[in-house]
């Protein structure tokens, strides 16, 4: 049966059984449905927000299939095939579908996502795992891609050899130390900033004159995080705002001048614990080093922050 994409989206939420095709779009997102109890083919099918568990291997979307924060959805079917797949959210996704077919793969935000098939193809498209933090490797059949986001993927330590990526790839904050051969020529970017092969994977050599050149402060702010807060604060000689003691030891307010950038405050400390030293950035107001653990505790009003036990 010939529909309307606004008769399909009708016939869906009524229930019924009896097979649809669209020419277009339905958009079911936010809607109550919670299956599609019905055979349909489409070009786009978007069931964003909804609490539907799976999806029907009867289910035939031509174009783009978005399932953005199902927050209840676990599986897909076997051989899904479409131009672009979007699942960015699903909290209780923890694999993708054997015989996967797609050109363009969003699956950021998935924490459980770890598992994948045996045998799919996604290629020629763009593939994004941000923040996929059990995501533990990535499959051989992968690729070649435009652009590949692994930012945050923690549990993440190599790429394999051979993936080819035409445009960039991220790797901000995951456990990447080198890339293959395949991919020694990719642009890399740290959280979406464009980086050099220095920031990503020789951070030590980073030093705190080339960071106070930069005139990107994105850029900085990431050669920052690289060279480390408490190194980068020893090598300008930061300025100290206030100091007490806490659990740990001594405790420091440190302020480093960053020209056109707001100025950079952390609290330098130790852990009581494993004796490590800290250097915490919070907002460039705080005063005092008691204000800025209560910040990072939580508490707007400083006098109402007075720990017990510290670890």
């Amino acid at each position: 049966m010939i529909m309307t994409p606004l008769q399909a989206r009708e016939h869906v939420l009524a229930g019924e059984s009896k097979a649809v095709r669209v020419d277009g779009s339905i958009d079911l997102s936010g809607t109550e449905v919670k299956t599609v109890p019905c055979s349909i083919t489409c070009n786009d099918l978007d069931l964003s927000g909804t609490a539907i568990t799976s999806l029907s291997s009867k289910v035939k979307v031509r174009s783009r299939l978005t399932l953005d924060n199902c927050k209840h959805l676990e599986r897909l079917p076997t051989g899904l095939t479409c131009g672009s797949l979007s699942l960015r959210g699903c909290n209780f996704l923890d694999r993708l579908p054997e015989r996967l077919n797609t050109w363009f793969l969003n699956a950021s935000e998935c924490p459980r996502l770890s598992v994948w098939p045996k045998e799919a193809t996604i290629r020629n498209g763009n593939v994004h795992l941000r923040n996929c933090i059990e995501v533990r490797n990535l499959p051989r059949w992968l690729g070649p891609l435009g652009q590949l986001d692994l930012a945050g993927c923690v549990n993440l330590h190599e790429v394999p050899e051979g993936l080819r990526v035409s445009g960039w790839i991220d790797i901000g904050g995951s456990s990447i130390a080198s890339l293959p051969n395949s991919l020694r020529t990719a642009p890399l970017r740290w959280r979406s900033v464009p980086v050099t092969h220095e920031i990503a994977f020789e951070p030590e050599k980073i030093t705190s004159k080339q960071v106070l050149a930069e005139k990107n402060a994105e850029l900085r702010r990431v050669m920052i995080e690289r060279m480390g807060y408490l190194r980068f604060s020893e090598e300008v000689g930061a300025k100290e705002l206030d100091q007490d003691t806490d659990a740990g030891g001594n405790r420091q307010l440190l302020q480093i001048e960053l020209g056109d950038d707001e100025p950079l405050v952390g609290l330098a400390c130790r852990c009581p614990s494993t004796n490590r030293q800290y250097f915490l950035r919070v907002p460039p107001q705080m005063k005092t080093c008691h204000q800025a653990a209560a910040w990072m505790a939580g508490f707007d009003d400083p006098s109402l922050y007075r720990p017990t036990i510290e670890t």
